[in-house]
């Protein structure tokens, strides 16, 4: 298959270097060649088999209607644009496009949800907590995935309250912990990235699952599914 990747970022370019690995040839696009998804048209776009973006929360919405909009497939692992999510799945939909998106690609990190959901059941009356910790050029905090592995625990549990505390630090990949505390014990589940590898790994499996598929899911739904 052939993959577009925007952004030459660091993921991106590891991005780009798994998915050669993988057999795939690829083209990366930065942001000065792409400046408000100029780049991205309808005869472009129709030589790729899916587009992987990870850019900025700036940049991404611009990409995603442009490629939406010409029915491209799109993998996304920018995070900070959610609140646009709803009228990407419209587009997405009327234009019988492909988006999968998802906080963190990493398959290391879906496990550590179905854990946080199991101890938000088996723990209700403790006290939950997330601290993230990711490089100190990261764009949004919290952290998309500290917003997701809230959103599981809060779904088991509606009555919980968690509290996120977001550290900016060198060029940390990303560490999240969760606690939860009582009076007489704390658990705590830890995930960290040694390198932003295995968020790569992820997306181009990703990509490659989506290829030729129309429709919009959230990474999770699919992550069992991948090889």
């Amino acid at each position: 298959m052939l993959f577009l990747v925007l952004g030459r970022g660091k993921t991106g370019n590891i991005v780009a270097q798994v998915a050669h690995e993988r057999g795939h040839g690829v083209r990366v696009l930065g942001e000065e060649e792409n400046r408000n998804a100029s780049a991205l048209n309808a005869p472009f776009l129709a030589g790729f088999d899916v587009v992987i973006d990870f850019t900025t929360p700036e940049a991404v919405i611009p990409n995603l209607r442009a490629c939406l909009a010409n029915g491209a497939r799109v993998v996304v692992g920018t995070t900070g644009w959610y609140a646009h999510l709803n009228d990407m799945r419209t587009l997405a939909q009327r234009k019988g496009a492909g988006l999968l998106y998802g906080t963190n690609f990493s398959i290391g990190v879906q496990a550590m949800l179905r854990v946080a959901r199991e101890l938000a059941l088996a723990a209700p009356d403790y006290k939950f907590s997330i601290t993230e910790t990711h490089h100190v050029s990261k764009k949004d905090a919290p952290s998309g995935t500290a917003l997701t592995i809230r959103q599981v625990i809060q779904t088991a549990n509606p009555a919980l309250q968690v509290e996120i505390i977001s550290k900016r630090e060198g060029d940390a990949s990303g560490i999240h912990i969760v606690e939860a505390r009582s009076q007489n014990d704390v658990i705590e589940l830890k995930h960290e990235a040694f390198s932003r590898r295995g968020f790569a790994e992820g997306a181009v499996r990703a990509a490659e699952w989506i290829a030729g598929k129309s429709g919009v899911w959230e990474f999770s739904e699919i992550a069992g599914k991948i090889s």
